[in-house]
C-alpha cells in the first residue's frame, strides 16, 4: 500500500476529472439536456462515467488504497449522524413519485447505469480517494472540509458545458449534500451506502420531470440540513486524525514497541 498522501490524492482526482470532462468536450455535451433520450444518456452520462470509473479503478489498485477507499477502520458517529442520509434518501423517494420519467427500457437502463456510475465515480473520487489522501496527514475537519469543498468544485466545470450562472448554486448545493454522503461513510463505517444513496440521488433527479415546487426546494433542505449536522459532528473532531484503514504511519510501531519495552 502506498503512503496515503494528498498530493497523490489530488493527482488522482484531477486525472479523474481530465478524463470526464474529456469525454464532454469530445461529444459536445449539452447539459441541459442530458436526461432528455436515451441517446443524450449514453453519450453524455454513461460514456464519461465509464471512462472516468476505469481511471480511478486503476489509480485506486495501483495505489494499494481499495480498503481504506471502501471502508473505515470503525463505525464512530453517534446515531443522528445518520440523519441527513434519512431525508436524502425521503427526498429521492418524492421525486421518484412525483416525477415525470421516460418510459421506455432502454431510456431506463442507461439512466440506472449512468446512476450507478455516479455513485461509484464521484464517491470513490472523494469520500474514498480524497478522504484516504487527506487523513495521512491531516486532523478529521480539515479531511471534511476539503472533501466536500472538491466535491463542490468538481461540478463549477459545468459552467462552461452549458449550465452556466447557476453552475455556482450546484458548488453549493453539493458541498452541503457532500456533508451527508461524509456523515454516512462515518456512521455506517463504509463507502457502500453512500454510493447507493447518491446513485439514487440522480436516478431520480436526472431522469424525472418534477413540477412540485415543494419537491424541488428538498435539494435545498437536504443541504442545509446536511451542513448544520456535519459541522455540529466536525466540531467533536476537533485535533482528531482518523486512522486509515490498512496503514500504519511510519514509527508507529517502533513507538509501541519501544512502550512495551
Amino acid at each position: 500500500m502506498r503512503t496515503p498522501r494528498p498530493l497523490t490524492a489530488l493527482i488522482v482526482f484531477g486525472l479523474y476529472l481530465v478524463a470526464f470532462y474529456g469525454v464532454w468536450a469530445v461529444t459536445g455535451v449539452e447539459y441541459d439536456d442530458i436526461g432528455d433520450s436515451a441517446s443524450t444518456l449514453a453519450k453524455w452520462y454513461v460514456a464519461p462515467l465509464a471512462a472516468s470509473a476505469v481511471v480511478l479503478a486503476v489509480a485506486t489498485t495501483v495505489l494499494g488504497w481499495w480498503r481504506p477507499v471502501l471502508s473505515e477502520t470503525q463505525r464512530s458517529a453517534p446515531w443522528w449522524c445518520w440523519i441527513p442520509a434519512a431525508f436524502m434518501l425521503a427526498a429521492v423517494l418524492a421525486y421518484l413519485l412525483t416525477g415525470d420519467f421516460e418510459s421506455s427500457a432502454s431510456y431506463l437502463l442507461l439512466l440506472a447505469a449512468g446512476s450507478i456510475g455516479v455513485g461509484f465515480v464521484e464517491e470513490t473520487a472523494t469520500r474514498g480517494v480524497l478522504i484516504t489522501g487527506f487523513r495521512g496527514r491531516y486532523t478529521e475537519p480539515v479531511v471534511w472540509f476539503w472533501s466536500c469543498a472538491l466535491f463542490g468544485l468538481l461540478h463549477l466545470p459545468n459552467w462552461a458545458f452549458g449550465l452556466g450562472p447557476g453552475a455556482v448554486g450546484q458548488v453549493v448545493l453539493a458541498f452541503m449534500a457532500g456533508s451527508a454522503l461524509y456523515l454516512l461513510r462515518r456512521a455506517s463505517g463504509s463507502l457502500l451506502p453512500a454510493m447507493a444513496l447518491h446513485a439514487l440521488w440522480d436516478f431520480g433527479t436526472i431522469g424525472g420531470e418534477v413540477d412540485s415546487q415543494v419537491v424541488q426546494l428538498l435539494p435545498v433542505i437536504n443541504g442545509l440540513l446536511a451542513l448544520v449536522l456535519g459541522v455540529a459532528f466536525i466540531v467533536t473532531q476537533r485535533g482528531l486524525r482518523v486512522p486509515v484503514a490498512g496503514w500504519t504511519p511510519p514509527g508507529t510501531a517502533a513507538q509501541a514497541d519501544a512502550a512495551r519495552a
